[in-house]
């Protein structure tokens, strides 16, 4: 199989762990996150994801819910608040998915000494749901949470590949992508649709530092049993040792990967249509 692939870097800021970070706040953010992609969110499911007690994660649900962050339904789940700037991923099966993808990621993520993410799409946007970071001093961290343009990550480069032309040009040269600010240039589109042609052909896509200096990735699309596209996997590594672990068979190990993982989605009703 012929591999096309452009080594060539486009440099952007990486996300850096703040020196002294609040841990108050950052459990917040963390639900903010839990609630923006699940669409709901238990209170003993909060305190277990934050490692903390249920009391604790009740005191910060009620700060969320004062703010308008969230608002607890007929059941007693928090869902997200009329304060929610960015949606809910609108999946209802996210936290199942990221159960049934965690070992398959874990074993990955040992095979390659490299770190493993889990994404969905939404619209123009991917949401990182889970990560399994690498053992490596230096690696790739914890993207959990994180909303990055899908036509710039390996991961929604390989979902939006499968999507027909017309949803493409209405997802990035339509009236409402300019008003989103998602529209893609005229002199950047042809070459936007050739890369998504070479993605099918080669089955998986790369990204060369396209979100984060010093980050590149490589991902697949995932699907249910009847073929639809669910999510993708990602490998990402320090972009200088990306060629190592390409040329050492990081194709071949995700790709056993997504076939392994696709035998589990697709037993699971939840992700039957």
């Amino acid at each position: 199989m012929q591999n096309n692939l452009d080594f060539t870097s486009v440099r952007r800021p990486a996300q850096k762990r703040p020196t002294y970070p609040i841990e108050a706040v950052d459990n917040a953010l963390q639900l903010v996150q839990l609630l923006r992609d699940g669409g709901a969110l238990r209170l003993k499911d909060a305190a277990a994801e934050l490692g903390v007690a249920p009391s604790t994660a009740h005191r910060l649900m009620a700060m969320l819910v004062y703010r308008g962050f969230a608002v607890q339904d007929e059941t007693r789940r928090y869902v997200p608040g009329p304060a929610m700037g960015v949606g809910p991923a609108g999946l209802s099966w996210t936290r199942l998915l990221r159960s049934i993808a965690q070992p398959h990621m874990e074993l990955l993520s040992a095979q390659l000494n490299e770190t493993v993410n889990l994404m969905v799409r939404v619209g123009t946007k991917v949401r990182f749901l889970s990560t399994v970071e690498g053992e490596s001093v230096v690696r790739v961290g914890d993207r959990q949470g994180t909303v990055m343009p899908a036509d710039k990550t390996s991961g929604g480069k390989a979902m939006l590949a499968e999507l027909e032309p017309t949803m493409i040009e209405t997802l990035f040269r339509s009236n409402n992508a300019e008003i989103g600010g998602d529209t893609i240039a005229d002199a950047e589109y042809p070459a936007f649709l050739r890369e998504l042609e070479s993605v099918r052909r080669n089955g998986f896509a790369a990204n060369f530092e396209g979100t984060e200096d010093g980050v590149s990735a490589l991902g697949v699309a995932l699907h249910n049993g009847r073929g639809h596209v669910v999510g993708a996997l990602s490998v990402a590594t320090p972009a200088p040792r990306f060629r190592k672990v390409f040329d050492a068979g990081l194709v071949p190990a995700i790709r056993e990967t997504r076939r392994q993982l696709e035998i589990d989605i697709a037993a699971n009703p939840a992700h039957a249509d």
